[in-house]
């Protein structure tokens, strides 16, 4: 059932994505949603004119019931950091991350906050891999896979896709997590702190159209890694 009270916050961090944030920026605009939303551009110091697309559009907001806010932040600091900062200004009772990049259709969005909507779950993630094989290089498959495993092994959790974009929850659980990454492994991050603190992941398929590094994909082979040693690094922290 749905509350009038609830507001979705959408975050949605932002490093060099002038050719698609406007494109998302839209469809973010225009999903059917089953609450209110707000949409937290956040800018992480980007250098190829994502900056002056964003200083246009930010006073469109053709939705009474859609704020847009863009973030500036100077110089880049990484995607956890971007992330950690709309935590932070987020009005809403909720919060979802959205990437700027058109992997991951944001009309899917709508499915994922139905069940903290509905009072099912806290978290919720979008897992690429409940729907089958996506279509990606087996090199970010196995990535991904080996990446969750360690995740369940070390936790004991049972999840499809720890690194997935989508992590929507409700507000007070994602500052609860008292967070301190600052690049790509905000995603490992969040993932142990959620399973430390004893919140069940409630996973919703979902479908994404992997991009090479051609085409402006950023994260890399140290991330993996990283998100290794941050793994380990939560599971034994006292």
């Amino acid at each position: 059932m749905t509350s009038r009270r609830e507001l979705l916050s959408i975050i949605v961090p932002v490093y060099n994505e002038v050719r698609t944030v406007l494109a998302v920026i839209d469809r973010l605009q225009a999903i059917d949603l089953p609450v209110p939303r707000e949409m937290l551009i956040v800018n992480d110091g980007s250098t190829d004119g994502t900056r002056e697309v964003l200083d246009r559009i930010e006073s469109r907001t053709p939705n009474p019931e859609s704020r847009l806010h863009v973030i500036h932040m100077h110089p880049n600091a990484g995607k956890g950091a971007a992330i950690r900062r709309g935590f932070n200004e987020a009005r809403g009772t909720i919060v979802a991350i959205q990437d700027a990049d058109l992997e991951l259709d944001p009309q899917q969005l709508a499915a994922l906050v139905t069940p903290i909507v509905r009072g099912e779950t806290d978290v919720v993630y979008g897992s690429r891999f409940l729907a089958g094989r996506p279509e990606a290089p087996w090199i970010t498959i196995a990535a991904n896979r080996g990446l969750t495993a360690m995740t369940n092994v070390l936790f004991g959790s049972s999840i499809t896709d720890m690194e997935t974009c989508y992590k929507i929850m409700r507000t007070d659980v994602a500052r609860s997590l008292a967070l301190d990454a600052n690049r790509f492994d905000i995603e490992p991050q969040i993932t142990a702190r959620l399973l430390r603190g004893g919140h069940r992941i409630h996973e919703v398929p979902v479908k994404f159209d992997p991009r090479s590094r051609a085409q402006g994909k950023k994260i890399g082979w140290r991330d993996g890694v990283r998100a290794i040693e941050v793994l380990v690094k939560e599971r034994f922290r006292r």
